[in-house]
């Protein structure tokens, strides 16, 4: 667990510095950021999906995902990193408390993901989302509105649990298909789609029902 925690870390120290100068750089920046993502997802997908309507529905549902990334980016980058910031401690929060406190298997298509690691996802993104919505935003301090700060909770909720799902709609494809990591481009991590397995559900999720609300 150590030697696979270092290499997480490691990895993430590269990654993450990356991609946020991308994210916020925005314009023509995000739009390659995006367009390299999506050849390198497109390219892990052929190795998952082994029916070929499975491989042109998975490669366009991508394309939408990413596309709702671009769209989201656009309308505001406070709106994305709050979305970005759900999904990352959600993850962070599964494996965490999925291997400090173990416990029951969730379900047999991942066997490392634990019940204890659904509430760890559940929990750390709930309070990642507080703590950057109340520093940059101070929704909460100028809400003081019970029925408001409840609904902000609950959307939290709502895009952790779609993301913990795509995660699993992923791992059922990886299972199927008899594979671990859907590559080997981040150590400690695996493949692309094994990072942003929640991510590309949510996006498309989060626009629409925004268009819907």
């Amino acid at each position: 667990m150590e030697k696979e925690l270092q290499k997480r870390i490691l990895s993430s120290i590269i990654i993450i510095p990356i991609s946020f100068f991308f994210i916020i750089k925005g314009s023509n920046f995000f739009i390659l950021f995006l367009a390299i993502l999506f050849l390198i997802a497109s390219f892990e997908w052929l190795k998952i999906a082994k029916k070929k309507d499975l491989i042109f529905f998975g490669i366009f549902f991508l394309l939408l995902s990413f596309y709702s990334a671009y769209l989201i980016r656009d309308k505001g980058l406070f709106e994305f990193l709050m979305i970005l910031t759900i999904c990352i401690t959600t993850d962070i929060g599964g494996y965490v408390f999925g291997k400090i406190f173990k416990g029951p298997k969730l379900i047999n298509i991942s066997p490392n993901k634990t019940y204890s690691g659904v509430v760890g996802g559940f929990s750390m993104s709930i309070i990642a989302a507080y703590l950057i919505d109340a520093k940059f935003k101070s929704y909460f301090q100028e809400s003081q509105n019970f029925s408001d700060d409840l609904y902000f909770i609950l959307a939290v909720f709502l895009v952790s649990s779609v993301s913990q799902i795509g995660d699993l709609i992923v791992s059922f494809f990886k299972r199927a298909s008899n594979i671990k990591n859907t590559g080997n481009l981040f150590p400690g991590h695996g493949g692309l789609l094994d990072r942003i397995d929640g991510m590309i559900f949510v996006f498309p999720f989060v626009l629409i029902i925004s268009k819907i609300l």
